[in-house]
């Protein structure tokens, strides 16, 4: 088969970070961070790129961003509406932001029909991650009833910032490599040299280094856009009184498919670690990160030059 597609998830608006973080140059030539992700994927063997984004930033991304990948490999755009959705209903007064990664993720039903993986624009995956998703992702196949799903594991003392909290979805994983179940911890800090959440701003909770998290690099078969698509009506009418805010959440799906024994997630643990811009602050430490890779020979310094 061809290579599998790489979903971006490049429609938020980064609300803590006080702008269009994804357009933000991180580079020594003005390079943005998905465009590191981007240039792995295609080293390892992506065949496709489809990019989620808002009618706000449309124009500005496909210059930026597009263009350079259109030239490399297939490629599509495709638009996050608020206004996308099952035939019946209307979007409530007073909301303003998208549905949320499961609605997005969906919005790509007409451009994905193989395996692909999904990631998010504004977070450093690393090499060796995209390697490793892309080889489980040419052998994945639902068999037997039961779909063929896997998730890039990151180590959570690898995944956070200086500057502040982020939201981690805390996983369980079985003996044999399996995702169990995953919680989404919406405030984890790093207190000295411990990951540390609470769910009252007041009482913590020490997190055990080596605890997988998700940094939501998710490798799924086709059958996950049909199951996006079914659950979606259901998720509108159990929420139909909080309609104004309530999201539409990817590991909250996979999730539900786990408890019912649908979906199958393997583990691909990684050793690489995460950086990118929840803060203004971070970026200074992620351009910095990025300079020590093309130092190291990593990355070359004009990022596109050996990629055709």
């Amino acid at each position: 088969m061809a290579g599998p597609t790489l979903v971006v998830m490049a429609a938020g608006i980064g609300s803590r970070y006080g702008g269009l973080k994804q357009m933000d140059p991180i580079g020594p030539n003005g390079e943005l961070v998905i465009e590191y992700s981007i240039y792995d994927a295609l080293d390892v063997g992506f065949g496709k790129v489809v990019f989620i984004i808002r009618q706000e930033i449309a124009e500005a991304f496909r210059s930026k961003v597009g263009k350079i990948v259109e030239e490399r490999c297939e490629t599509a755009h495709v638009l996050q509406s608020i206004q996308d959705l099952p035939e019946g209903f209307l979007v409530p007064a007073g909301r303003q932001k998208p549905w949320g990664t499961g609605h997005a993720v969906l919005s790509c039903r007409e451009e994905v029909d193989s395996p692909f993986a999904v990631i998010n624009a504004d977070d450093f995956y690393g090499r060796s991650s995209f390697h490793i998703i892309h080889d489980y992702l040419m052998d994945a196949e639902d068999e037997g009833g039961v779909y063929d799903y896997c998730m890039v594991g990151y180590s959570v003392e690898n995944t956070l910032t200086e500057h502040g909290h982020v939201s981690r979805g805390i996983c369980t994983v079985s003996q044999d490599g399996f995702l169990m179940d995953i919680h989404e911890r919406l405030r984890v800090e790093k207190f000295g040299e411990l990951p540390m959440y609470t769910e009252d701003g007041e009482n913590w909770i020490e997190i055990p280094k080596g605890t997988v998290v998700s940094m939501n690099m998710w490798g799924f078969t086709s059958s996950l856009l049909l199951e996006l698509g079914s659950r979606f009506p259901q998720f509108l009418r159990e929420n139909r009184d909080k309609l104004r805010k309530a999201e539409y959440l990817l590991p909250r799906v996979v999730a539900d498919l786990l408890g019912e024994r649908k979906a199958s997630v393997r583990i691909l643990p990684t050793d690489e670690r995460w950086f990118g811009v929840t803060y203004r602050q971070d970026m200074l430490g992620v351009r910095q990160a990025i300079q020590d890779l093309i130092d190291r020979g990593v990355y070359p310094e004009r990022l596109w030059q050996n990629i055709q």
